[in-house]
């Protein structure tokens, strides 16, 4: 599955951490990691799944120049934040870091696209299923993949 990892550009050590491992864990099952391509935890959980042997794809806002070093594809919109709905539309599932506004808009933009939406350690929304790890929030993915 294309598995969207959405969160702050700037984030805690702990939310870079549980990022990273995501990722690994992503990498690690076959998944392909899509993200913004920038930095905090969207380069985190490209770390991880880079460590991991996966794919790393980055749906950047700008220029080429913003993605981080862990992107194996690079994909330039020039849309700003209007590249969320290309994340989210392009994902089977998304999973959600802590956050800010951007963060937000990704998670209501999988709701409004019947994307199945996991918050890990983000914002608390109807509809989104809450994990407290990354190995929760791999559990559930691999439960909607079963159906």
């Amino acid at each position: 599955m294309q598995i969207a990892v959405v969160g702050g550009g700037v984030c805690s050590p702990e939310a870079c951490e549980t990022a990273r491992r995501l990722g690994w864990l992503l990498a690690s099952r076959g998944h392909i990691l899509l993200s913004g391509g920038r930095g905090g935890v969207m380069e985190a959980a490209c770390r991880g799944a880079h460590e991991g042997g996966g794919l790393a794809v980055g749906i950047l806002p700008g220029e080429r120049e913003e993605a981080n070093s862990f992107l194996d594809i690079a994909i330039v919109t020039g849309m700003g934040q209007a590249r969320n709905a290309v994340i989210v539309k392009s994902a089977d599932a998304v999973i959600a870091l802590p956050g800010e506004m951007g963060t937000l808009s990704e998670m209501a933009l999988a709701l409004k696209m019947n994307r199945p939406l996991i918050s890990l350690g983000s914002w608390e929304l109807p509809g989104a299923l809450a994990a407290k790890s990354p190995e929760e929030a791999v559990k559930l993915l691999d439960k909607m993949k079963q159906k």
